[in-house]
């Protein structure tokens, strides 16, 4: 049996999705097009928020996110050290400092670690909610006012998650989603999403997306070119209404694999906290003698891939910054032994089946 990691080609491959997109390269409505303004209320909506920004990216969501709460150079943010690089890239691109805090058994950031590393420098937060799984967002907001910190939610992998009821990009300042062909919410390319609840913010995000422009001829101060394009718009309004389906299928893909590895010593199973849903972006347990088990199960057609297997504080940049082995010996010990497992909505559960029964083999034998 083949069990792939992804299967983007099946979530792309619908002629509705063609014909729509047909109709766009017809009436030339390529920037800014009504597309991506019924896709930025219907997105708003999922999340509880009253305004959404489409961007070019997720990368660019977090960067212009920071900007229009005007943080750069001398000002430090506090984010994990486990993130793709785009978390800890975005604060850079500002000139601000990103200033990293271990985290706990679930990926997330450990408040108690945040709480420690907040300087008279801290500007901000930024909080991954990697996995899927979201970080403890009231925990993380109560240090924020108490020290008077922006919160900024990377929810890059995330779309649809929640906490005690409450949607993820609804806790911040700002919540930034990526679009990215790998994600929940995929797009033919890249895009991403900045959600909001604070009108002069949203207004300052959509200034910064499109050259700081206020109106056809003047703007209002320098910014970027950062549009959400109206045919990738089209893409993600397809994938929105379909969304439902997608989580429904990854978290009972995610209880599956859950029944079916408990108890295999030498895996550790994905943390579950009671008051959240999470979204499973990824599926990733922990367990002894992770290479081994790679190969063992490429040989019997499974695809795993690890997220992350260097820490963002251990790569080149940031060992020139002065960091280096044993500064974060959580997110150390978890990069070591994290595996994630093929949780894509289009396996079936045969499939999950045979992953689990393979994992169970390798650690029989």
């Amino acid at each position: 049996m083949q069990v792939p990691y992804l299967a983007l080609r099946r979530h792309f491959d619908h002629d509705a999705l063609a014909r729509q997109l047909r109709r766009h390269l017809s009436d030339t409505d390529f920037i800014l097009g009504e597309s991506v303004t019924q896709f930025e209320q219907d997105f708003a909506a999922l999340c509880h928020s009253e305004y959404a920004v489409g961007v070019n990216s997720g990368h660019d969501a977090l960067f212009l996110a920071l900007k229009a709460l005007d943080i750069g150079p001398g000002d430090e943010v506090i984010t994990a050290p486990n993130s793709f690089i785009a978390s800890a890239g975005a604060i850079v691109a500002t000139g601000a400092t990103p200033v990293f805090a271990d985290v706990g058994a679930d990926y997330n950031l450990d408040p108690d670690a945040v709480a420690a590393a907040v300087t008279p420098r801290t500007r901000a937060l930024l909080p991954v909610h990697l996995t899927g799984t979201p970080a403890d967002m009231p925990a993380l907001a109560a240090i924020a006012e108490r020290h008077g910190l922006a919160v900024v939610e990377d929810a890059a992998q995330a779309v649809g998650a929640s906490l005690q009821g409450r949607p993820v990009g609804a806790f911040g300042n700002a919540g930034c989603f990526s679009l990215h062909p790998l994600k929940n919410l995929p797009v033919a390319g890249d895009g991403g999403v900045v959600t909001t609840s604070r009108p002069e913010l949203a207004e300052r995000l959509r200034r910064l997306r499109n050259h700081g422009l206020c109106n056809r001829n003047e703007i209002a101060h320098f910014g970027y070119n950062s549009r959400l394009d109206t045919l990738q718009a089209t893409v993600a309004r397809f994938g929105l209404a379909r969304l439902a389906d997608i989580t429904a299928a990854r978290r009972r893909h995610a209880a599956h694999y859950d029944r079916l590895l408990a108890g295999i010593d030498g895996v550790t199973l994905p943390p579950r906290r009671a008051d959240a849903e999470p979204v499973f972006h990824t599926y990733v347990i922990q367990v002894e003698a992770r290479d081994a088990l790679i190969g063992f199960l490429a040989e019997r057609g499974v695809e795993t891939k690890i997220h992350y297997p260097i820490p963002i504080h251990l790569q080149a940049p940031c060992r020139a910054m002065g960091h280096g082995p044993g500064d974060f010996p959580v997110c150390e010990a978890q990069s070591g032994r994290i595996l994630s497992l093929p949780v894509n909505e289009h396996l079936t559960d045969a499939q999950i089946a045979y992953v689990a029964d393979a994992v169970a083999r390798f650690y029989a034998a």
